[in-house]
């Protein structure tokens, strides 16, 4: 094996023991690379903690249900605030088809599955068949401080329900403290808002949740490529 692919192969490995979705992905890249695929590649400097699948087209998903998330914080109300703002955040990507299923969606509790775990085939199948989706986003919220500096953790999962392939995985945290965090927001408002308060907006977003999940939302649909 040539000094390039060997790099890259330790960069993946680096990735995936970062992430909740390891041995899933671990299992899946063995594959690939025993069928000497190299082609597999993690990029956005903003969002480093994702999976994408270089064998799946996101075009080609068709109808996707974002099941409203689990909520692992001490603050239960945030779910539907933040399932609403990456739904729009993805809606606005047009990738594919979307539709968002309450926790309390009678379909879905007929399901009677256990949340933020790995379903089996034939709970994947019956999920396809009670909401009539072809994939469905999953996940929860790991933590959430609303105070600033602010914080909040994702856990997130994208399965194609047709063959139960995992399409998209993110596990990240995002905290208004960090330089870096605090620098992709000055970019968020340079790009989304024209107008010489920027400093006074970007104050807002520390101490306002509903901005600060539209940021967070933002950047989770831009790894939609």
């Amino acid at each position: 094996m040539n000094n390039s692919k060997t790099k890259t192969k330790m960069k993946i490995f680096y990735i995936l023991n970062r992430t909740a979705f390891a041995g899933f992905c671990f299992a899946a890249l063995l594959l690939m690379f025993a069928a000497g695929c190299n082609n597999y590649t993690v990029s956005n400097p903003a969002m480093s903690h994702y999976y994408l699948n270089p064998d799946k087209n996101l075009s080609e998903l068709g109808r996707v249900a974002i099941v409203e998330l689990d909520n692992n914080s001490s603050y239960p109300q945030i779910n539907g605030d933040v399932t609403e703002a990456i739904f729009r955040a993805l809606q606005k990507r047009q990738v594919f088809g979307l539709a968002i299923v309450r926790q309390s969606d009678t379909a879905w509790r007929s399901l009677q599955l256990e949340p933020d775990t790995t379903y089996t085939l034939e709970q994947l199948m019956a999920i396809r068949k009670t909401l009539n989706c072809d994939a469905v986003l999953i996940g929860s919220i790991t933590e959430f401080n609303p105070y600033p500096p602010m914080t909040i953790g994702l856990r997130l999962k994208l399965v194609d329900l047709k063959d139960g392939q995992l399409v998209w995985g993110l596990e990240q945290v995002w905290d208004v403290a960090d330089k870096t965090t605090e620098n992709r927001i000055k970019n968020y408002f340079k790009r989304q808002m024209n107008s010489e308060f920027i400093p006074l907006r970007e104050q807002v977003i520390a101490v306002s949740p509903l901005k600060f999940f539209r940021f967070v939302a933002l950047e989770i649909a831009e790894t939609f490529r």
